[in-house]
């Protein structure tokens, strides 16, 4: 079979080594600007600006999840890692969907199921691509894959339980519209039965909207019949699980991210205690709302994940107390009245950077929030240290930046490294 690998990064290079493992393969790898990684010796490649638009003689062309199809050119057929995944896997994927929170409750999910003493796969968005572990899967394990939209674009096939968190305004620089965005995240349940499960924010309308076109059996969260939360305990019907602070997880939105990994999980663990001790055992990924350090009484957290209004929002309404947080960012088409207006609610100061500075103010200044300082040209071992100068005992910085990284940063990782690193450089 004659096989375009388009796009060679880490999932593309994950792609060409599952495919070229057949030796009946013949692989050429395909990208619009010259890889960072290697292309293998005597591997062909087409490199270029309009790579993508001279498919037309492969059998099948294996996009990488951040390619638009309607971007290849081919008489072939599109298809991804996600789909030959779905398609090969021996054993039942709970995939979890969303604009924020997603990596969070994959990984809960995963730590619930691992401690009911489940063989679990976490696969996906977060990080590792799913290609690499198929030949590992038994049909008695579970694997819980994150979604991004990109990876839903042209699904064939969905999860047998689909979990959809909370959705909003997200990747408009990559998708065409909205309705692009939610059509392809409505692809996680559309070709569910009967016999599947959907779990979904009840709360939001994007993912209220999608569940109601579902064939799949419908569970909401919270809601009294199942996952929720009374008096400080997580309860499930009339089960009482367990206090919430077996949670070590900061904010309202990673309790609701709690709520959906146990309706997740539910038809493989009821027991009270295996479920405290799966949220209780997992303690927070990377640059998600992650404690750093304190110095001088200022307590530090790298957010960095937070590329979304609503996500620093949700960060926001983690502390008490007087904030000082970083906003700002490259364009993802956001729009940040509500951000403004939040940060109208609280004692804060907001240090704006990059090419959404002006947009992030605009939204500030509309919502009668003046308690904010444009940087130009930001350094992070300078912001940091900016605000050592003045944060006073008690307060808070947070590098929650409601925006895309790219221009100013490699990515978000590399973002909330340059912080952590500028507060560790901070003396004690």
């Amino acid at each position: 079979m004659k096989i375009a690998i388009a796009g060679y990064g880490l999932e593309g290079e994950s792609n060409y080594r599952y495919f070229s493992a057949n030796p009946e393969n013949d692989i050429t790898i395909v990208d619009q600007h010259q890889p960072e990684r290697d292309i293998p010796e005597g591997v062909n490649a087409i490199i270029g600006e309009d790579a993508f638009e001279q498919l037309e003689n492969f059998d099948l062309v294996v996009r990488t999840a951040g390619l638009a199809p309607n971007k290849i050119v081919t008489n072939g057929k599109i298809w991804s890692a996600t789909n030959e995944f779905f398609v090969k896997c021996p054993a039942h994927i709970i995939g979890v969907t969303g604009t924020k929170g997603k990596g969070t409750t994959a990984s809960l999910i995963s730590s619930i199921l691992e401690s009911a003493g489940k063989k679990v796969w976490l696969v996906g968005n977060i990080g590792n691509p799913a290609l690499e572990v198929l030949d590992q899967i038994k049909s008695e394990d579970v694997v819980v894959y994150e979604l991004s939209s990109f990876q839903l674009w042209d699904i064939k096939k969905s999860p047998q339980i689909a979990v959809i968190l909370y959705i909003e305004q997200e990747h408009l620089d990559v998708h065409t519209s909205m309705e692009d965005y939610i059509h392809a995240k409505s692809n996680i349940t559309r070709y569910q039965s009967e016999g599947d499960i959907l779990v979904y924010n009840k709360n939001n309308q994007y993912a209220d909207k999608i569940a109601s076109s579902s064939l799949a059996t419908r569970i909401e969260y919270p809601d009294d019949k199942y996952a929720h939360i009374k008096d400080g305990k997580f309860i499930y019907g009339e089960q009482e699980i367990c206090s919430i602070n077996s949670l070590h997880l900061l904010g309202n939105h990673n309790l609701e991210n709690a709520l959906a990994a146990i309706d997740a999980t539910w038809n493989y663990v009821t027991d009270s205690k295996t479920i405290e001790k799966g949220l209780s055992g997992f303690n927070g990924l990377p640059h998600r709302l992650q404690f750093v350090r304190e110095v001088d009484g200022v307590k530090y957290y790298d957010d960095s994940i937070a590329t979304t209004p609503s996500s620093a929002i949700a960060a926001l309404r983690s502390f008490s107390g007087p904030v000082t947080i970083i906003l700002g960012g490259s364009s993802k088409g956001s729009d940040f009245s509500e951000l403004g207006v939040e940060l109208a609610k609280h004692e804060v100061k907001a240090i704006i950077i990059g090419d959404e500075a002006e947009n992030i103010a605009l939204a500030c200044d509309s919502a009668g929030f003046k308690n904010y300082e444009i940087i130009q040209n930001p350094i992070m071992d300078s912001i940091v240290s900016k605000i050592h100068s003045y944060a006073k005992p008690g307060s808070t910085v947070l590098l929650s930046p409601a925006s895309a990284s790219f221009g100013l940063f490699k990515n978000y990782i590399d973002r909330g490294n340059q912080f952590i690193q500028a507060v560790n450089k901070l003396p004690s």
